[in-house]
C-alpha cells in the first residue's frame, strides 16, 4: 500500500508519526509525500484545544475530498474524546499505535464487505488507569539530524483547562533499557542531537513508585553514550527542578543548555484557576537557580491567554512577569474551551479579548527573542547543520545553536554538509535570528554519517 502521513500538534505526535511510517515500511508497504498518491491517509490528531480539535477534523475531510477511494485513518489525541461520528474509516487512539498497520491491512483486505463512506462511530473510552507503556521500538526521525525519544506517555496532574489526561490517560513510563538502546542506535546510525521527551517529562517513572531521580538515570547513561553530540529535554515541571536536579543536570557533559519551563500565566491568582502546582515565587526561584548554574542559557514557555475569569490586571502581571524572566521565546495560546475540562463551566471571556491579549503578548515575545539574540553578538556558538542553500553566490547554512537559537551561517568553504557541527562568530541578528560567520575551515567538528 502507499500511505500518507500528516501529523497535527505536539513534538510526541511528529514521534509517533515516524514511528508508524517505519512500522508501515517494514510491512513492506510505500510512503508517499502526496494524499492523492495513497491508498491509505493517516491523520494524527491533536486536541491540545478545541482549534486543534476542529482542524483536525477539518484535515480528516480534507483527505477525503482530495482521494475519494483511499481510507482515512483517524490516530490520536482527537479520536479519543470524540461521542459519535469521525470523518474517518478507521478511528485508533493513543495508546492503540501501534496496532496502526495491522487495523489498516485487516480493513482493505476486507473492503469488499464494507462501504467506503470515510465516517465511522466511535465511542469515548474510559481515562487510562493503568502504567503500561506501548512501545514502537527504535524510531528514525526522518530529519537525519536530530532525533526524539520517548520515554513516558500520560499526566496525572489534572489541570483545569486541559483534555490532555482524558486523551493520553495516566502517566506511563517507558522501560528505562529500551530508552537507552534506541539512544545508542541512534547515536550509531549519526544522530547528533537527542530530545528526550514525554507527554509530562518529569513524571517519568512515577508509575512504578520512583521519583525525579529516575529521569535524571536515563540522562546520565544517554549522556555516556559514546559518539553523542548534544542531548536536549522537553517540557520540564518547574516544582521538580530541585537544587539536586539542576546539580545532576550540571554534570551533564553534552546537555544544550536550553530549559523549556511550562508556565500557562504570569498571575498567581490565574494559576491557582488554572490548577497549577506552584506560584510565581516558586517559578523564579527555579529559573534562578538554573540561571546559576547555567548563565548562557535559553528559558522558553508556554502561557494561555485569556483564561477563565482574567483580568486586565491579572494579564498586566503576566507581561510583567514575562519580561522579568527573560523569556527566549514564549509559545502565546489564546484559551480555547475543551469541554469536559473544569475550566469549561466557568466564567468564559470573549474570543476576541483573548485573541487581543495574544497578540500583545506575542509581541513581547518578539522582543524579548530579539534582545535574547541580540545578547549572543560576538559570542562564538555551535550550529548543527538542518540545510544549506545557496544565496546570492554564498553557501548557507542553517540550524540551531546549543540554546535554541535559529541561526544562518556564511559558510566559508563548499566541504560542510548536513549534518555538521559548525563553530562560528555571531556578528548580527534578524528579529530572533543569529547571522554567524564561520570562523575557519578548522572550526567544523564532525559529519553525519550517511544512513
Amino acid at each position: 500500500m502507499r500511505v500518507y502521513f500528516l501529523t497535527l500538534g505536539c513534538r510526541v505526535n511528529q514521534y509517533e508519526t515516524d514511528a508508524a511510517r517505519r512500522l508501515f515500511l517494514d510491512n513492506g508497504h510505500i510512503c508517499v509525500d502526496e494524499p492523492e498518491e495513497a491508498d491509505v491517509c493517516v491523520v494524527n490528531t491533536c486536541s491540545v484545544t478545541g482549534e486543534a480539535d476542529r482542524k483536525s477534523f477539518q484535515m480528516l475531510r480534507r483527505m477525503a475530498k482530495k482521494n475519494p477511494n483511499a481510507v482515512v485513518v483517524a490516530m490520536g489525541c482527537s479520536s479519543e474524546i470524540t461521542n459519535g461520528d469521525v470523518p474517518a474509516d478507521i478511528v485508533i487512539g493513543t495508546r492503540e499505535k501501534n496496532s496502526v498497520v495491522s487495523r489498516v491491512e485487516d480493513f482493505v483486505a476486507h473492503l469488499g464487505e464494507r462501504t467506503l463512506d470515510h465516517s465511522s462511530t466511535h465511542e469515548r473510552p474510559e481515562v487510562s488507569k493503568t502504567d503500561v507503556y506501548h512501545d514502537f521500538g527504535t524510531v528514525l526521525s526522518p530529519e537525519g539530524t536530530r532525533a526524539f525519544i520517548k520515554i513516558e506517555d500520560g499526566c496525572n496532574n489534572f489541570c483545569t483547562y486541559c483534555i490532555i489526561p482524558y486523551t493520553r490517560g495516566r502517566v506511563a513510563s517507558r522501560d528505562e533499557e529500551a530508552c537507552v538502546k534506541e539512544a545508542e542506535f541512534l547515536v550509531k546510525s549519526g544522530y547528533k542531537e537527542l530530545i528526550v521527551s514525554g507527554i509530562h517529562l518529569c513524571s517519568y517513572g512515577k508509575d512504578k513508585g520512583k521519583d525525579i531521580s529516575a529521569l535524571m538515570n536515563i540522562l546520565k547513561r544517554i549522556d555516556a553514550i559514546p559518539g553523542i553530540e548534544r542531548l536536549r529535554l522537553g517540557s520540564l515541571e518547574p516544582k521538580s527542578m530541585t537544587p539536586e536536579f539542576i546539580g545532576g543536570l550540571k554534570e551533564l557533559k553534552h546537555l544544550c543548555p536550553h530549559f523549556h519551563l511550562s508556565l500557562q500565566s504570569g498571575s498567581d491568582t490565574v494559576l491557582k484557576r488554572m490548577n497549577r502546582k506552584y506560584t510565581l515565587a516558586e517559578y523564579e526561584d527555579r529559573v534562578n537557580a538554573l540561571r546559576a548554574e547555567f548563565p548562557d542559557m535559553s528559558l522558553t514557555t508556554d502561557i494561555i491567554t485569556g483564561f477563565p475569569g482574567e483580568t486586565e490586571d491579572e494579564f498586566s502581571e503576566t507581561i510583567a512577569f514575562a519580561g522579568k524572566m527573560r523569556f527566549a521565546k514564549i509559545h502565546v495560546f489564546p484559551y480555547s474551551v475543551r469541554e469536559g475540562t473544569v475550566a469549561a463551566s466557568m466564567d468564559q471571556i470573549d474570543m476576541s479579548v483573548r485573541k487581543t491579549r495574544a497578540r500583545r503578548l506575542i509581541e513581547v515575545s518578539d522582543r524579548l527573542s530579539a534582545a535574547f539574540a541580540s545578547a549572543l553578538i560576538g559570542n562564538e556558538v555551535e550550529v548543527l547543520v538542518e540545510k544549506l542553500e545557496n544565496r546570492d553566490g554564498k553557501l548557507i547554512a542553517e540550524g540551531y545553536t546549543t540554546n535554541y537559537v535559529r541561526a544562518f551561517v556564511d559558510v566559508e568553504d563548499s566541504d560542510i554538509s548536513r549534518g555538521d557541527l559548525i563553530k562560528g562568530t555571531v556578528y548580527g541578528t534578524e528579529c530572533e535570528i543569529c547571522l554567524i560567520k564561520q570562523q575557519n575551515h578548522n572550526e567544523k567538528l564532525s559529519n553525519l554519517n550517511n544512513i
